[in-house]
């Protein structure tokens, strides 16, 4: 039986090439049928290289012999195929697209809500930072028998002498002195309203009658007894309370809400603002509160400007100069804060905020937008509607100044109608 493939024979065996052969020639090459996987694709510019083929058992054959055959070996001579093709021809790549036109209008329009977005979270977050600093201690609904509230809004603005906090260094670079509990150094009311917001100082040896009271912290019932007092003593008495009490029951003006700040406090808004400058009428020296001034325009820092306000003792006027001087530099204050440097710059705004909100205390009612509505009524007191004034004084008493009733009755009523106020103070 003849295994081997149709057209070979047995005697072919002796004649091959190794496999046993005992020829020492090589067998010539056979010729090897050629395989033809369809029709030859015609050629498309510089595409599918032509592959080389086999041809009458020569080995690889020159490209146009292969061309000619249609043989495709399988094998990739590593060129892109199609590279020379059309670029709009399948598998060409030749000359791209232009890329189309930048939509300005849209990226300018999602710039927009990013950063709209940041300023919305940026904001609320703030506000909700800020209005959980604010310590909220004093209670109003503990003070009894009010006037009715008027139109506009009062502020009692307090500041007190208070070194809660202070290290003795403290104590001495700003002159406060180390005595014990805290007293109202300064007292004001302040009005806003639609006829322009107006500024009254109190001053601390004011004469007043202390009324009947519920105290603070014992909840007792105290009956007023006539008695007369300064008015910084109804302070040392009973604390805010009993102040809201007396200044109510002395001008029949309903006080919506209070705020108290500290001389540590007073000092650390100055100086995270870098100061505030203002101009100082004459030269003014009181080794009491640490004064040291010449006349004219300067900035001052923390420890110098509450020197500034507290100085009474240097000047002619005593005390009733120190509340104009207080309510000179409370403006100043006001409007150093409220420039566009301070409010838009983050690295000075959270740092003021932060030592104002820290050291206020307020009543329990009172919200940042309270707040911000006094600060920048304060801003506005010595500027177009706005007025600054004293309480209208007609004597004394020994060392008490005694108001003038006609006139302190004619400025509250035009405070609870929220109209122009007329009267003028000391």
């Amino acid at each position: 039986m003849n295994d081997w493939p149709e057209g070979w024979s047995d005697s072919d065996r002796g004649n091959r090439y190794g496999g046993g052969s005992a020829n020492a020639q090589p067998e010539s090459p056979r010729v090897m049928r050629q395989v033809r996987r369809g029709p030859a694709a015609p050629p498309q510019g510089a595409g599918v290289p032509p592959q080389p083929s086999y041809v009458n058992g020569q080995g690889y054959g020159d490209y146009t012999n292969a061309q000619n055959t249609g043989y495709d070996s399988g094998y990739s001579s590593g060129e892109v195929y199609g590279g020379g093709g059309d670029a709009g021809g399948p598998g060409g790549v030749g000359t791209r697209a232009p890329r189309p036109a930048p939509n300005w209008r849209r990226r300018i329009k999602w710039t927009a809500i990013t950063v709209l977005t940041v300023l919305v979270v940026t904001s609320v977050g703030t506000y909700f930072w800020a209005d959980g600093k604010l310590n909220r201690e004093v209670d109003l609904s503990k003070v009894i028998d009010r006037p009715e509230a008027g139109e506009g809004t009062n502020y009692l603005i307090v500041g007190s002498d208070s070194r809660e906090g202070m290290s003795a260094e403290e104590k001495k670079e700003l002159h406060t002195g180390s005595a014990e509990g805290k007293r109202t150094d300064s007292m004001m009311i302040l009005h806003t309203g639609s006829n322009g917001d107006t500024l009254i100082s109190l001053p601390r040896d004011s004469d007043v009658e202390i009324p009947s009271f519920v105290g603070s912290e014992s909840g007792k019932t105290y009956k007023g007894t006539g008695r007369h007092v300064k008015l910084n003593a109804a302070y040392a008495e009973d604390g805010p309370e009993l102040l809201v009490r007396t200044v109510e029951f002395n001008t029949g003006l309903r006080i919506d809400h209070y705020v108290e700040i500290g001389f540590a406090g007073f000092a650390n808004i100055v100086d995270s603002v870098g100061g505030v400058e203002i101009d100082i009428p004459q030269d003014i020296k009181d080794t009491k509160s640490g004064a040291d001034f010449k006349k004219g325009k300067q900035t001052l820092n923390g420890e110098e400007a509450l020197a500034f306000v507290r100085t009474r003792y240097a000047l002619a006027g005593s005390d009733l100069d120190r509340t104009k001087n207080q309510q000179k530099f409370l403006a100043a204050l006001a409007n150093q804060v409220a420039t566009p440097g301070t409010v838009l710059n983050p690295f000075k705004l959270y740092p003021t905020m932060s030592a104002g909100l820290d050291t206020l205390i307020v009543d329990k009612d009172m919200g940042l937008y309270d707040l911000g509505s006094m600060f920048f009524a304060m801003k506005g007191v010595n500027s177009g509607d706005g007025k600054s004034m004293n309480m209208p004084i007609s004597g004394s008493s020994g060392s008490n100044l005694v108001w003038d009733k006609a006139k302190v009755k004619t400025l509250v009523s035009q405070l609870k109608n929220d109209e122009k106020v007329t009267v003028s103070g000391n």
